[in-house]
């Protein structure tokens, strides 16, 4: 098999990245671990920077997402007993968009198919090999059978446990990881979502967030222990403690079947550079953020621009400059997308046994950040999404 770009993994930037090629006649191929039903009903990140809807609609894999996306112009955080308002489209002029991650991947998913481009599914024994030379190849299984796809450049979008990045001679990597002392335990609720906006909530007891899918769907979090254990967690625990944590008042927060639910581990992860010869990284294989300011897709999408950018110059004989830029390009914002989300996390969470100094310090910033505009202009800029470089 031989094809220009070897994408490995079906994810959001797998998948972009592919559509964004097409759209300007570069070949590739998609290769992807897990079945497609799989793929389409894992649960994800689900709000969009409006630089990522814009990114989305002009590679024209938007469309379901204008008729059904939540357009969001503000955000809540809650504390002490207060409501406290972010007005982000007022400090900005730009808005956040709710549309689950996996209503993405099926969008992209179903136009790749309906295009009759090659997306393989529950390939196995994956092997990127020869990356430092000019002709890489992907080595796999599937349907039975042993392939290997030659290709110019291979595209490692397959997370953070994937086999790309681990392809890297260790000397070639530095990695900077920093594991927090607690998880996300998260929830799918058939229920009214508690407000038209999201709540971030600070409390004595943990943090909380109440977020939506739908106007029918709520996607709600606790604040946990890593080890967890869901058992322990009946439905009318889970629902009291948000309550409490919510500050929920009579009829807020609407009660409902909970269809999904599961801890979430959180960290901040770094691998420099972002490309290693012909092999270049994106998303979740190249770096992880805390869920708490909402950034992971929509980092992938700003590494899938910049790649596109920089592949289309190459196949079009323009020279290598903008695949030598790549890694630096894209790990400018990825440092300043980590120190927002890593502030958003610091800020909002129950540290235990944490220094009692840091946990005033905490409290006056966010008493800080309710009283002052200039304050709440820094969040809503980085919230909302910062500029891209292009």
């Amino acid at each position: 098999m031989r094809t220009q770009v070897g994408i490995v993994g079906a994810g959001p930037a797998g998948l972009l990245l592919a559509r964004m090629l097409q759209q300007r006649g570069i070949e590739s191929v998609v290769l992807e671990a897990r079945s497609r039903t799989h793929v389409e009903g894992r649960i994800r990140a689900g709000l969009l920077e409006q630089g990522s809807v814009e990114t989305m609609t002009v590679a024209g894999v938007a469309a379901r997402l204008h008729r059904e996306g939540l357009v969001h112009h503000g955000l809540h955080l809650r504390f002490g007993g207060k409501d406290h308002r972010i007005a982000l489209s007022d400090l900005t002029g730009r808005t956040v968009t709710i549309y689950g991650q996996q209503e993405a991947v099926k969008d992209m998913i179903a136009l790749r198919l309906a295009d009759g481009l090659p997306l393989l599914f529950e390939v196995s024994g994956v092997s990127v090999q020869e990356i430092a030379t000019t002709r890489p190849r992907i080595a796999f299984r599937h349907d039975g059978r042993d392939h290997v796809l030659e290709c110019d450049v291979v595209a490692g979008c397959d997370g953070f446990h994937g086999v790309c990045r681990a392809a890297i001679p260790a000397g070639a990597l530095t990695v900077f990881d920093r594991p927090y002392p607690f998880a996300w335990l998260g929830i799918l609720a058939r229920a009214r979502p508690m407000s038209e906006e999201l709540i971030y909530a600070r409390h004595a007891r943990g943090f909380a967030l109440a977020t939506m899918r739908s106007p029918a769907i709520s996607r709600l979090y606790l604040q946990c222990a890593p080890e967890e254990d869901l058992a322990a967690w009946s439905d009318d625990r889970i629902w009291a403690e948000l309550a409490l944590r919510l500050g929920a008042q009579e009829g807020e927060l609407e009660t409902g079947p909970i269809l999904q639910r599961g801890v979430t581990a959180m960290r901040s992860f770094v691998a420099e550079p972002m490309r290693h010869g012909r092999l270049f990284l994106a998303g979740d294989a190249a770096h992880i953020v805390p869920p708490t300011g909402a950034k992971g897709m929509n980092l992938a999408i700003a590494d899938v621009r910049v790649l596109v950018r920089a592949l289309e110059a190459f196949f079009a004989g323009k020279g290598e400059a903008l695949m030598d830029a790549y890694s630096a390009t894209c790990l400018d914002r990825v440092w300043k997308v980590q120190r927002f989300s890593w502030w958003m996390t610091q800020l909002l969470h129950r540290y235990d046994g944490g220094d009692a100094f840091e946990e005033r310090l905490r409290l006056a910033e966010l008493d800080y950040l309710a009283g002052s505009a200039a304050a709440q202009a820094s969040l809503a800029e980085n919230y909302v999404g910062l500029p891209y470089a292009d």
